[in-house]
């Protein structure tokens, strides 16, 4: 989408950034014609992203893992660090 002039001026004014406003649109709730994210949202995605990383840090604990499927069938799973094939 292509940034008017006053969208940069109010941009400035209001201390939103780029990158705020690139997460509404990406993540926002649509209302008409806005794209929005309120308090509540934020709050809930942020919980959502703080539990996301705990386990990526357990990921990282274990050197990273892998699990085996075969069409919609989960057959294994393994910690990276134990596998002597780095990939």
């Amino acid at each position: 989408m292509n940034a008017t002039h006053h969208i940069k001026q109010r941009m400035a004014q209001r201390g939103i950034s780029k990158a705020m406003v690139d997460l509404a649109l990406e993540q926002g709730r649509i209302e008409g014609d806005k794209h929005v994210i309120d308090r509540k949202e934020a709050l809930k995605r942020l919980r959502e992203l703080d539990a996301e990383r705990r386990v990526l840090t357990k990921i990282l604990d274990k050197g990273g893992i892998a699990v085996v499927s075969e069409g919609e069938s989960l057959i294994t799973t393994y910690n990276r660090n134990s596998q002597n094939n780095w990939q």
